[in-house]
C-alpha cells in the first residue's frame, strides 16, 4: 500500500497539519513530477496547466470532503457517515473526532479502509503528543499547525512500518 499524503484539519476548517511521502499520480497535481509541497504559490506550466501549492491542495481536500460529508448526511441521515471515495488515481480516507478534527488520507486504489488506521493515529499520536503537550496551542489561529516533533516522527514511522 502506497501513502501519497495525509492532512488534519481542526474546527475551524484550518488545514493544521499537512504531510506528503509521495507524490501522487501526474494526472491529479497538474501533470508535474515537481513536488507541490516545495511551491510557494500557484504557476503556470508551459501547457496552460497550474501547478498548486500545498495550501492549495489543502483547501481543496478539504472542499471535496466537506462537500462529501454534508451530501451524505442529507442523503443517508444524521447516522449516515462519510469514510472514502475512489478515483481513478487514488483513494481518499476520512476519519472525524468527537471534537470535529478531521484527518485525512491519500493513498493508492489498493489500499483497504484506513479508517481503523486513522482512528490508530488520533488516539495513539495526535492525542499523545499534540493535545495533551502543553506547550502546545489548543486552538490554531490562522492556520499555525502542528509544531510536534514527536508527533512528526511517530507519524513517520507509523506510516511507513505499519501501514506499508
Amino acid at each position: 500500500m502506497v501513502v501519497y499524503s495525509f492532512y488534519i484539519f481542526d474546527r475551524h476548517a484550518e488545514c493544521i497539519y499537512k504531510r506528503r511521502w509521495l507524490n501522487r499520480p501526474a494526472s491529479i497535481v497538474g501533470k508535474s513530477s515537481r513536488s507541490v509541497d516545495t511551491q510557494p504559490q500557484a504557476s503556470t506550466m508551459g501547457s496552460g496547466q497550474t501547478v498548486r501549492s500545498g495550501d492549495d491542495d489543502a483547501k481543496l481536500v478539504f472542499g471535496t470532503v466537506f462537500s462529501l460529508r454534508n451530501m451524505v448526511r442529507k442523503l443517508g441521515g444524521e447516522e449516515d457517515n462519510f469514510v472514502s471515495y475512489s478515483t481513478s488515481q487514488y483513494k481518499l480516507h476520512y476519519y472525524e473526532t468527537p471534537t470535529n478534527i478531521k484527518f485525512v488520507m491519500l493513498t493508492d486504489l489498493k489500499s483497504p479502509s484506513m479508517r481503523i488506521a486513522l482512528q490508530q493515529i488520533y488516539i495513539n499520536l495526535f492525542v499523545e503528543y499534540v493535545v495533551k503537550n502543553p506547550l502546545s496551542p489548543t486552538e490554531h489561529p490562522g492556520g499555525v499547525g502542528v509544531n510536534n516533533e514527536l508527533f512528526e516522527e511517530s507519524l513517520e514511522q507509523f506510516v511507513t512500518r505499519v501501514l506499508a
